[in-house]
């Protein structure tokens, strides 16, 4: 691959330190030439496709992202914003034909206001909501007829006035393109109608005919006939569809999507490391040994967990506590002769030091890897998730932006369901795709859309997170109950495939669910923000249905430790051997090693949400739920970036863990005996698995294990004694902070 490059200019807007100049053939024949850092254009350049498409703008990181200038083999343009390589912003696209659009884009479609001229001399000026017109908008054909109202879906409808260049009107409600409701026919000499209309084939009903005051000899007239013949010569001019999308040509750059994909996670991976001020020296993270600092001065090595780490201690060779290098919200407290118990729960005794305090050690870790794995072009699931993010789009896109949160029953019947057929070449509501022809439900699509308002999620961003140029990622292995998860590459949302009955559940308590969360802002369980389903029509039939929901642990803190408690304790330990134990790890009941402490007010404020949510739970017969918890131990020094970031009940809230021992023979066999060791945390917990009701699986399952175990110890148990059960654990796991 022939490579001519140049140092930087000193004028560039970026400070990379390796980025050049280059002039590059790629084995595909695509040619680039311009700014380029870490194996990526970034900065100006130009990329020119061998099949004539050609982006020439601001790249950042491999990504078009700024202002820049697409245009096609066909002689169509885009000049304008682009973001993570689509469309996104203000920008003129000018169609081949001679179409030309101004006004807002979003996700590659035209989104927001915008003013649009058609080949024929037609022209729209208005609003737009996925590539379509909607909202209040003004059309006026080359003729001079033009309408002024509001539409859906790309044609009049709701309340507008059409006024035709013979001077005839029709002023009153629209359905679909016709009238339907209450409306009023004028002719051109002042004759009028005013009625009820339902379509121009039925006609208009309970309606009343007003001759013109200079007519002599009135003879009444048939609106409906006087209209279709008007509606005849007012077609809606189609919006040039098109063909290839920028952000489908910015993958290929390099020949292969999956080896973009990757580069794309080492670059995020190797981001530059920010010293804190006062600090000095620096670490490779790629080559950390576990290092404790013996009293002479020397360092000592050693394995741990299954991954490198470095240990130092807080004193210098004289016993005085000095700097030592750290990586900005990446330093953690450790107890170094805990280690053997951190991840079992306490086989191995500690001394208590409720007398003096335990020696303070640092932590610096490498970045842990993004979990999962990317879904690039080859994966078993990459259709499916392009499936996923097309359908997501479309239900996000086409909805209304006002919705009360005020919702009818009609609202929650199960049978409220929306199904969208996308077949490759596109139809008239659906963009053209590379995948198989599939279809799409949206379960109560209104009670989940103004459930995302009532969780302050902006519909763009929500688009973006999910649907946007980067893949999802698949977790390794499904959970316990078959179930697949995935999340967004920002980590805000998982998506899990789900069981036809647990659908079922969830549609049976949508209603109570909807008036929990909307009734207690700090609530702990789950939120769901979409239920659907994809249906592929081919052979296979097909049917897979998902929820999409937060992700507790979309912080920039490091998760270091994370629990699932349910406070039974047969089978509740991790199954991994302690060499493979690390930060990822979902650790469970018998390997809980803390006591949490709360402060005062948040301890019971936590009190007083947990007993709500149980008892939502309790009455929904929802059982075999758990509080997943995530520990990020922090350092003194940044106990102030900590502060940065909004605390709520179970976000970013700053607290304190005490270290515990187990004993066999306590009063609890799943809380230890407290060691007086504390260290300062930030704590991010909530309520997950909430939709599993006590069927008669679960009562079998009860009754078969109560026969070889202690009932008491299992998880199958009726709701009211689960969430009994449930409190007792967490209220003893967390206390009131002395």
């Amino acid at each position: 691959m022939p490579v001519t490059s140049s140092s930087d200019d000193a004028d560039d807007c970026t400070t990379d330190s390796n980025l050049e100049r280059v002039e590059i053939v790629l084995p595909s024949g695509d040619f680039y030439t311009g700014k380029w850092s870490d194996g990526v254009p970034h900065g100006l350049g130009k990329y020119l496709w061998t099949d004539g498409c050609m982006y020439e703008g601001e790249w950042w990181h491999g990504r078009t992202m700024g202002r820049g200038k697409f245009s096609w083999p066909s002689g169509a343009t885009y000049e304008g914003q682009f973001k993570s390589g689509f469309m996104d912003g203000y920008g003129t696209y000018t169609g081949a034909c001679g179409q030309t659009y101004r006004g807002s884009w979003s996700l590659n479609l035209k989104h927001g206001q915008g003013h649009i001229s058609y080949a024929n001399g037609d022209s729209y000026d208005g609003e737009w909501r996925a590539g379509v017109q909607e909202g209040r908008g003004r059309y006026v054909w080359k003729s001079g007829s033009e309408y002024v109202g509001t539409w859906h879906g790309g044609t009049f409808h709701g309340v507008g006035l059409l006024s035709w260049v013979s001077g005839n009107q029709y002023d009153g409600l629209w359905e679909d393109g016709a009238p339907h409701g209450r409306g009023n026919f004028r002719w051109a000499d002042g004759s009028f109608y005013i009625g009820i209309w339902t379509g121009i084939g039925v006609g208009q009903q309970k309606g009343v005919y007003f001759p013109s005051l200079s007519v002599s000899t009135p003879v009444a007239r048939d609106p409906r006939e006087a209209i279709a013949n008007e509606l005849i010569k007012c077609h809606i001019a189609p919006v040039e569809t098109i063909s290839i999308l920028p952000s489908e040509k910015t993958l290929n750059w390099i020949g292969a999507e999956a080896d973009f994909l990757q580069r794309q996670a080492l670059w995020r991976s190797t981001m530059p490391i920010k010293m804190m001020p006062g600090r000095y020296g620096s670490v490779d993270a790629s080559t950390l040994t576990m290092m404790t600092r013996q009293p002479n001065g020397h360092a000592m090595m050693n394995r741990m967990a299954g991954f490198d780490r470095m240990l130092l201690s807080e004193s210098d060779d004289d016993g005085n506590e000095g700097s030592i290098p750290t990586r900005e919200c990446e330093v953690r407290e450790f107890v170094s002769d805990a280690n053997k118990m951190m991840s079992r729960g306490g086989e191995t005794s500690v001394t208590s030091r409720t007398k003096k305090s335990p020696q303070r050690i640092r932590w610096v870790a490498k970045d842990m890897k993004k979990q999962g794995e990317i879904i690039s072009r080859g994966h078993k699931n990459y259709e499916l998730m392009l499936n996923l993010q097309l359908g997501v789009r479309h239900a996000v896109g086409k909805q209304a932006v006002d919705t009360s949160l005020d919702l009818k029953a009609a609202a929650f019947d199960p049978k409220e369901k929306v199904w969208t057929r996308f077949p490759p070449e596109g139809s008239k509501h659906t963009p053209p795709h590379p995948c198989c022809d599939f279809r799409w439900k949206d379960y109560c699509p209104l009670v989940f859309r103004t459930l995302r308002k009532l969780f302050n999620l902006d519909p763009g961003d929500y688009m973006i997170s999910i649907c946007g140029n980067d893949a999802l990622r698949e977790l390794s292995s499904p959970g316990k109950s078959g179930s697949f998860f995935y999340l967004t590459n920002d980590d805000k949302y998982m998506i899990k495939t789900m069981k036809k009955s647990e659908v079922k559940v969830l549609l049976r308590m949508l209603p109570a669910y909807y008036n929990h969360v909307r009734a207690f802002e700090n609530t702990l369980v789950t939120k769901f923000f979409g239920l659907h389903c994809v249906k592929l029509t081919g052979a296979i039939q097909k049917k897979v249905r998902f929820i999409i929901m937060g992700n507790l642990f979309c912080t920039e803190y490091s998760i270091h430790k994370r629990f699932d408690l349910k406070g039974s304790s047969l089978g509740r330990t991790t199954d991994k051997p302690e060499e493979e134990i690390d930060e990822a790890t979902i650790l469970k009941d018998l390997d809980l090693n803390f006591i949490f402490r709360l402060q005062r007010s948040w301890f019971q404020e936590f009190c007083r949400q947990l007993a709500r949510d149980c008892e939502f739970l309790e009455q929904e017969r929802i059982m075999d739920y758990s509080l997943l918890v995530g520990v990020h131990f922090r350092d003194v020094s940044i106990s102030q970036g900590a502060q940065r970031a909004a605390i709520k009940l179970g976000a970013n809230m700053p607290a304190r863990v005490e270290l515990i021992v187990r004993n066999p023979e306590g009063e609890s066999p799943l809380i230890g005996e407290p060691t007086g060791e504390f260290y300062d945390v930030i704590l991010f917990f909530g309520i997950i698995d909430i939709l599993q009701d006590y069927d008669l699986t679960k009562k079998l399952e009860h009754a078969y294990k109560s026969i070889q175990y202690d009932p008491t110890s299992i998880s199958a148990v009726d709701p009211k004694q689960y969430s009994k059960r449930f409190k007792d654990f967490i209220y003893r796991a967390f206390v009131e902070d002395a």
